[in-house]
């Protein structure tokens, strides 16, 4: 760490209700945890924002102690970072302009398909032969949706849930899929001993019930896959409070 006491996080700002800026202060489900984690480690977070598809080489570069930003584990990622346990689970979700015949994800083929680059999102499309249109950030995919020059946007579906909210009726959501693997803070490659404080902190608020909290503020009604467990396994989770809205889905970059 740079400075003695911090903990210097890349994050984005733009990918509510994860991680994203609010009144000039960087909130959300995963930053919120990582505050509260830091705190059981004696730490203060200085959050930075960045674009995810340069995340993971800024976090191993050590200009970031740590990425957040629900950044899905995958083989390939753990080439570049190492990762600390699974914090959240996560789905994909298909937006479409609003009055497309698209309604699941194998209509997408020879279609305008746009993705943030560096995604999980992005691999799956090209894992499909989709050749997709690779955009830095969300707002960029949104736009190309408003526009009409893209047909679908593979998105978090959490992100393309509120973005689809707030679109005024432009945008519709067709499908979500569950993610095949869980999110998790990213460190540098050999970064063991920060890794093994955070995995300790997370079973920490895990165990004291702000896990839980956080899941109910920023994902209300969400219902949690039984063969998700988070952190090490070793903390129990309290319940999760119902909230009043409907399930939803979380998201994964």
């Amino acid at each position: 760490m740079a400075q003695p006491g911090v903990l210097r996080a890349g994050t984005l700002t733009d990918a509510p209700p994860n991680v994203y800026l609010k009144d000039g202060k960087f909130t959300g489900f995963d930053n919120d945890l990582l505050t509260a984690v830091a705190g059981k480690l004696g730490l203060r977070v200085e959050f930075v924002g960045t674009d995810f598809s340069a995340l993971l080489s800024q976090v191993n570069n050590h200009k970031f102690d740590v990425g957040s930003s629900s950044i899905t584990i995958t083989e390939a990622r753990k080439k570049t970072v190492d990762f600390g346990n699974g914090y959240d689970f996560g789905y994909f979700g298909l937006d479409v302009p609003a009055g497309s015949p698209i309604t699941g994800f194998d209509q997408l083929a020879g279609k305008r398909v746009v993705v943030v680059q560096g995604t999980v999102q992005d691999d799956y499309a090209t894992g499909k032969q989709l050749d997709p249109v690779r955009v830095p950030d969300y707002n960029g995919a949104i736009n190309q949706l408003k526009a009409g020059t893209a047909d679908a946007w593979i998105a978090p579906a959490e992100i393309g849930e509120k973005s689809a909210a707030d679109s005024n009726g432009k945008i519709t959501v067709a499908a979500k899929e569950l993610s095949p693997a869980p999110t998790a803070y990213a460190v540098a490659k050999g970064g063991d001993k920060l890794r093994e404080a955070l995995n300790k902190g997370l079973d920490e608020v895990i165990a004291d019930g702000t896990w839980s909290r956080l899941q109910a503020q920023y994902y209300p009604g969400r219902p949690i896959p039984a063969d998700f467990t988070p952190g090490s396994g070793k903390a129990a989770a309290p319940a999760t409070p119902s909230g009043s809205a409907q399930p939803s889905a979380s998201t994964a970059s």
